[in-house]
């Protein structure tokens, strides 16, 4: 199902984030969509951009949110992560959005580098591959994207 996304990334870790970006783009490639990136200063700005693009001009099919969370030495890593991903989840359901959460939470860099390496465990490319399924089955749902 060929389809139009955008992809937001946080790019307070911008290598981690262009490694998941690249996962991401190679996943909607091959599967035949077109998509357009957009960045913002970190995670909990995701859910901002992707509602302000959902009620803008522009349709979009679905969305790739793309980030990375380092748990540090405060309480402030569990409220990122969890408020990035309500965000998110408040979004898929209130407005039937086609959501694919690659925001990475991770206790140091180096597990962020395993999931964000596309040769790896490419949790770019799985965002990817998530947004177009639910892409997918809000159409056969039957919510055209109008």
């Amino acid at each position: 199902m060929p389809g139009h996304f955008l992809i937001v990334e946080a790019r307070f870790y911008p290598a981690l984030t262009e490694a998941q970006a690249d996962g991401a783009i190679f996943a909607l490639e091959a599967a035949g969509c077109s998509y357009e990136r957009v960045t913002v200063p970190g995670a909990l700005e995701i859910p901002v951009a992707i509602a302000l693009a959902h009620s803008g001009a522009k349709h979009f099919d679905g969305y790739v949110a793309l980030g990375c969370v380092v748990r540090g030495e405060t309480s402030h890593y569990e409220t990122v992560c969890n408020e990035s991903a309500r965000g998110l989840m408040d979004l898929a359901l209130a407005e039937n959005l086609a959501i694919g959460n690659g925001i990475l939470t991770v206790e140091n860099e180096n597990q962020a580098w395993a999931r964000a390496d596309p040769a790896r465990k490419d949790k770019g490319g799985d965002a990817a591959r998530a947004a177009i399924a639910m892409a997918s089955m809000r159409r056969e749902f039957g919510h055209d994207g109008a």
